[in-house]
């Protein structure tokens, strides 16, 4: 009952007017960042981020969440009508929904799309409202050492999500950790990795990591293509909506994913791209109809759709209960909780209820808002496609030195918003994920002086230091998340060698 009390005054927040009017601003301006190639919900949410600084903790939290659940909405715009995902999350849609469009089945891929996102999204708000007060409260039986191997544990699991290769994910980590300690040091009082400058002794901004890393570094990666233009996208369609026959094979994918894509979206680093894929597989493998999978099978379209919305809201589960982003977007959020003086954690749904409870029946409302603005608006919405690369990303890399300048007024910043742009290239270019330095640049700081307060409440003894039940299990997961991706990919090596040699 308690739950319910409170998310009733949570949609007593939402459904003031002021904050309908962010979550349809936000989710608009989402839905047009999602279908934009290269841009993504995490570069939308960081150009906004400066915007927010006035509007006070629950206001920015709304438009913010409004953005992310409108980018998963809009991505598939773009995966559909022109075979180009608006960001990882709607590749998978590319595969079925392209196919569909191809058939002059755009009107019925573009509502399915926005039917799943809305089911998909909202229930996973349902299992965010039942699961988020349980794990706060959890988490106020954590301390300095278990915040610390949750910090340990949450980037254990983000670089061993890495595709391919888990070094390059452990040298992404160190690269974020190492920006985390430039500056003076909180305890000792010395100066770390200033070189002399001024400027960087109150440290490297976090944000202005994430504004370099996203909004830069998709800006700079994307000079080369340029003078290509745009792929023309359809924009006159008949009624947008699906048929009998397509709901009923589409159904319970959507609810088969919705689920499965919460509980990856709450791993920290796991994300709706790889959410969308598994659940694309899985309803891969339990359908009757496998050879139209490709071809534009409809329920190929619709459980990637419903998975990556869920995935979404389960990012905000570890940010929210226990302090640690889920995903860049929330990372994002996270940065915004603390610069208008809010720490995310357990506490916050007993300091903050309307701030945390606001935002969880923002949820519900964003995805109704967003299904209303998507099926009737859709053909309105795409004609967006068709902005040139020229216009748009000078507009993108203005907003982002501006919202860096918003944020300290240094001027030194844009040398690092610069290098940290040209860093995000090179680090596409060979493959290093940016996940892992970006979660590492925010729980650094934390991270070190977590442990440094829990290693002297247990008298520097490590045994001690592990005492606690809970730090054992995050001990054990932290194990695991390293061993279990090398232990596949040994295994998968050694099936491989079995399949070459006769």
């Amino acid at each position: 009952m308690d739950i319910l009390t409170n998310l009733m005054n949570g949609f007593g927040v939402a459904l003031q007017p002021y904050y309908l009017f962010l979550i349809l601003v936000g989710g608009i301006l989402g839905t047009v960042i999602g279908m934009l190639p290269g841009l993504g919900p995490a570069t939308g949410v960081a150009i906004l981020l400066p915007m927010t600084f006035s509007m006070g903790p629950t206001a920015s939290l709304i438009i913010m969440m409004g953005v992310y659940i409108g980018a998963m909405f809009g991505g598939s715009r773009s995966s559909i009508l022109i075979n180009t995902p608006g960001d990882g999350a709607a590749l998978a849609a590319t595969f079925d929904g392209y196919p569909m469009a191809m058939k002059g089945r755009a009107e019925a891929a573009l509502a399915i799309s926005a039917i799943a996102s809305l089911i998909g999204g909202t229930i996973a708000a349902v299992l965010m409202t039942l699961m988020a007060e349980p794990v706060a409260g959890l988490a106020i039986k954590f301390g300095p050492a278990e915040y610390f191997l949750l910090m340990v544990a949450a980037l254990s699991m983000t670089v061993s999500m890495s595709k391919g290769n888990m070094l390059k994910g452990f040298l992404s980590m160190c690269i974020g950790l190492a920006i985390s300690t430039v500056g003076i040091d909180g305890q000792s009082g010395l100066q770390r990795f200033t070189f002399g400058v001024l400027e960087l002794q109150t440290g490297i901004d976090f944000l202005v990591v994430i504004i370099g890393i996203y909004a830069l570094g998709e800006v700079f990666k994307s000079f080369r293509t340029l003078s290509e233009g745009t792929k023309k996208a359809q924009t006159k369609f008949k009624k947008i909506w699906i048929s009998k026959e397509d709901w009923q094979r589409s159904k319970w994918p959507i609810l088969r994913s919705a689920p499965i894509g919460f509980i990856i979206g709450a791993l920290p680093g796991a994300g709706g791209t790889m959410a969308s894929l598994m659940c694309y597989n899985n309803e891969k493998q339990l359908s009757k109809n496998k050879s139209e999978f490709g071809h534009g099978a409809i329920e190929g379209l619709a459980a990637p759709e419903s998975a990556n919305n869920a995935a979404s809201i389960g990012a905000m589960i570890p940010m929210l209960s226990l302090g640690v982003p889920g995903s860049g977007t929330t990372a994002v959020m996270m940065g915004a909780l603390l610069m208008l003086g809010i720490q995310p954690g357990p506490l916050l749904f007993a300091q903050h209820p309307d701030t945390a409870w606001g935002l969880i029946a923002s949820m519900f409302v964003a995805n109704v808002v967003l299904a209303i603005v998507n099926i009737p608006l859709a053909g309105v919405l795409v004609r967006l496609l068709a902005i040139p690369p020229k216009v748009l990303y000078p507009i993108v890399l203005s907003l982002a030195f501006v919202g860096c300048y918003a944020i300290s007024a240094s001027v030194v910043d844009f040398y690092i918003l610069i290098i940290l742009g040209v860093a995000g290239v090179i680090m596409a270019r060979v493959d290093i994920p940016t996940s892992p330095m970006i979660l590492a640049a925010i729980v650094g700081g934390q991270m070190e002086q977590s442990f440094r307060q829990g290693y002297r409440i247990s008298n520097q003894d490590l045994s001690t230091f592990m005492d606690s039940s809970i730090a054992q299990g995050l001990l054990v997961v932290t194990l695991l998340s390293v061993l279990l991706p090398i232990i596949g990919a040994i295994r998968a090596k050694r099936i491989e060698k079995k399949i070459v040699t006769p």
